[in-house]
């Protein structure tokens, strides 16, 4: 299938305004357990069952996944959606959320959508269009030392892998502690990306890789040029298990800690050579 990447961008940017929309006019009025400490709430779905409908009626030969309604995660060409990325910090009134999407090829995002209507800000990205936010270019920082860079690391987690995931967290946190300026954690994939994007942040660590949270902000991040790559330094794809996003100059000290940190765990290796 020959895709046209502006006019694609085109219809994400108009079904991410659709989720926008209700973000800002609409409280949430019921939330539901869907997991160990996992919540979605109505306007999660809500937002899901929109944009996967228009998306439908404006490109009906690519299919379509959403976090809470699934889809088929196996076809060449698809749309993946997070409705809410940061669910619980709309739950808690905290402003770090937005609505992410992205198509994809099977291997990597072609292009990414992420609104964060509380703070107001929509960027967008794919190649040869360049990365944006709000109609102006960015890029990431040029900060080149762990002591000047302010790094967030993904949630710890939770389910039946938190364990190891969350040693590796914690061997993160003790590494960087000493060295970085500041370590934060926010809650939201999407954030920690578009943040490195447009360099308010230098760098985000996810110790995971599930598309609905990593296109859409995979795809700004390295349209903006950030290094984008998986623990061993390659190319970030699909078959990922770490999501690392940094400004360019960071990425030797990043990978020397997250060797040490990642040894003798899952995280070392690719899925694909595993």
């Amino acid at each position: 299938m020959k895709i046209d990447l502006a006019v694609m961008l085109d219809v994400a940017r108009d079904a991410v305004r659709r989720g926008t929309r209700r973000l800002k006019t609409q409280a949430v009025q019921q939330v539901v357990t869907k997991g160990d400490r996992d919540v979605a709430t109505d306007l999660d779905h809500a937002i899901e069952r929109e944009i996967l409908t228009f998306l439908a009626e404006r490109t009906p030969g690519i299919d379509r996944f959403g976090e809470e309604s699934g889809g088929n995660p196996a076809t060449p060409h698809r749309w993946v959606l997070d409705p809410v990325d940061g669910t619980l910090n709309l739950v808690h009134g905290l402003p770090l959320y937005g609505v992410s999407l992205a198509l994809t090829d099977g291997i990597q995002p072609l292009l990414g959508v992420i609104s964060l209507p509380a703070l107001d800000r929509t960027y967008w990205a794919a190649p040869g269009i360049g990365a944006w936010r709000d109609g102006h270019p960015i890029a990431p920082s040029t900060v080149s030392g762990l002591p000047a860079a302010m790094i967030a690391i993904g949630d710890y987690g939770t389910g039946d892998d938190a364990p190891e995931r969350n040693a590796v967290a914690v061997a993160l946190h003790t590494a960087l502690a000493p060295v970085a300026e500041k370590v934060r954690m926010l809650g939201s994939a999407a954030v920690d990306l578009a943040l490195v994007a447009d360099g308010t942040l230098d760098a985000s660590i996810t110790l995971g890789n599930r598309d609905w949270d990593m296109a859409a902000g995979v795809a700004i991040a390295r349209a903006a040029g950030a290094a984008v790559i998986d623990t061993d330094g390659s190319p970030h794809d699909s078959r990922s298990l770490t999501t690392i996003a940094s400004a360019p100059g960071l990425t030797g000290a990043l990978l020397h800690i997250l060797t040490t940190a990642t040894t003798g765990t899952r995280y070392v290796r690719r899925a694909a050579s595993c």
